[in-house]
């Protein structure tokens, strides 16, 4: 068995852009704390939208097979709904490979950002977490721009 990283040399650089997007299901008290700013933490929103661009800046630190590249833009947009909060992610680059891993990161790293802001309120009487769940990470969109 082998692994290794692809090879993207002999590829133009183009304009590549990928957008993803996950929910985590929270209960309703922490949302309304989340809403109400009320999180022991800080600021949820604002935290998650700065964990989010740094999360796909480093991808390729955290993902051994991902190119190292030059993200030229990375914006999170985050909601706020009765059952938890989605986070989508867009992220542009002008390179050899795409940016989906990126973006996944993204949403992936961010949405544990929001469960480690949260989880003092999401912790039932046992110290268990019945009801939060991270939920729907997926592509939602991927361009390529000659």
């Amino acid at each position: 068995m082998s692994a290794r990283m692809v090879d993207v040399s002999s590829k133009e650089e183009i304009s590549r852009e990928a957008v993803a997007m996950g929910c985590i299901r929270l209960r309703k008290e922490t949302v309304e704390k989340i809403r109400r700013g009320l999180i022991e933490k800080g600021d949820v929103i604002a935290a998650t939208s700065l964990v989010a661009i740094a999360s796909a800046k480093l991808t390729h630190m955290l993902l051994p097979f991902c190119h190292p590249i030059r993200i030229d833009y990375v914006e999170p947009r985050i909601s706020i709904d009765d059952n938890g909060v989605c986070i989508e992610v867009l992220v542009r680059a002008r390179e050899r490979t795409g940016v989906e891993m990126e973006a996944l990161t993204a949403v992936s790293i961010a949405l544990l950002n929001v469960w480690d802001m949260v989880k003092k309120y999401e912790k039932d009487e046992k110290g268990q977490y019945p009801h939060t769940e991270i939920t729907s990470i997926r592509v939602i969109e991927k361009v390529k721009k000659v």
